[in-house]
C-alpha cells in the first residue's frame, strides 16, 4: 500500500510562490506516474500537472503552463510542484496522486490514479 504525504501549502499574496512536496511511503517515485490535482470550493477536482515515471516527461493544464513546474527527486523520493506567479484563481486544496499504471492519453483523468494524499490548502489572497 502506498501512502502519499504532502506538505507546503499556505496563505500567500498574488504574485508569490509556493512549493508543494509529496513523498510516497513504501514505493519509489521512479516506479510511479505522479500527478497533482486541485479542488476549489464548489468545483470539481481538476488536473494540474503530471510527471511520467520513466523519462520524466511532464504535462500541465493550460492555465498553469509557464507558472508551475512539476519535478521529481529520486534520491529523496520526492515529487514537487513549484508554483510561481500565484493568482487568486489558484486557490484550492491541492492533492498529490500516484498511479501504478497509466494510459498516457488520460493523464488528466483522476480515475487513472490509485493513490491520493490528504490534500494541502493553498490560498492566494491580498
Amino acid at each position: 500500500q502506498v501512502q502519499l504525504v504532502e506538505s507546503g501549502g499556505g496563505l500567500v499574496q498574488p504574485g508569490d510562490s509556493l512549493r508543494l512536496s509529496c513523498t510516497p511511503s513504501g514505493r519509489s517515485v521512479r516506479d510511479l506516474d505522479m500527478g497533482w490535482f486541485r479542488q476549489a470550493p464548489g468545483r470539481e477536482r481538476e488536473f494540474v500537472a503530471h510527471i511520467r515515471r520513466s523519462g520524466g516527461t511532464t504535462r500541465y493544464r493550460d492555465s498553469v503552463k509557464g507558472r508551475f513546474t512539476i519535478s521529481r527527486d529520486n534520491a529523496k523520493n520526492m515529487v514537487y510542484l513549484q508554483m510561481n506567479s500565484l493568482q487568486a484563481e489558484d486557490t484550492a486544496v491541492y492533492y498529490c496522486a500516484a498511479a501504478t499504471g497509466m494510459i498516457l492519453s488520460s493523464i488528466g483523468n483522476s480515475a487513472q490514479y490509485n493513490y491520493w494524499g490528504q490534500g494541502t490548502q493553498v490560498t492566494v489572497s491580498s
